[in-house]
């Protein structure tokens, strides 16, 4: 984990990789807690026996819930140890250019795209995160991650 005393720290670093995440694993638990949370029961998602037969041998994670995953793997990486609060504002380019078969291991590279200063004594980051299955080299997720943080 990178861990910054404040937030002026990261507006020298705009355009380097800032870090890597930890390995999070994805479960069926979670497919199907997913599925419940969002009403997207799609049998590639919720129906072991009916996946085994599809395209990829297995049940696959939402792509949506892959993207819920991005705040986790952002707080292993990056820890902002003086700051009053963070809000996520917003997604850009979202694609999931790969599945997530159930029991895939998942990590997120890091980037630190812009660095903007926001009303309110506040920064707007823009974080390229590149999410890698364990084993893979085609990302599953590529996104832009907006957050404002405020001092």
């Amino acid at each position: 984990m990178r861990v910054f005393a404040t937030l002026d720290e990261l507006p020298p670093l705009v355009g380097q990789d800032i870090g890597t995440s930890e390995w999070t694993e994805v479960t069926q638990a979670q497919i199907d807690l997913f599925a419940e949370a969002t009403g997207d029961h799609q049998w590639i998602h919720v129906d072991p026996v009916r996946a085994k037969d599809g395209p990829y041998g297995t049940t696959i994670a939402h792509g949506f819930l892959t993207l819920s995953l991005l705040p986790k793997m952002y707080a292993t990486t990056i820890k902002v140890e003086q700051m009053r609060i963070g809000v996520n504002y917003g997604l850009n380019k979202v694609r999931f250019p790969a599945p997530v078969p159930v029991g895939s291991r998942l990590r997120c590279h890091i980037k630190l795209l812009a660095c903007e200063e926001v009303a309110g004594n506040g920064l707007q980051l823009t974080w390229d995160m590149s999410v890698e299955r364990e084993g893979e080299t085609k990302p599953v997720c590529v996104a832009e991650f907006v957050q404002r943080r405020y001092r």
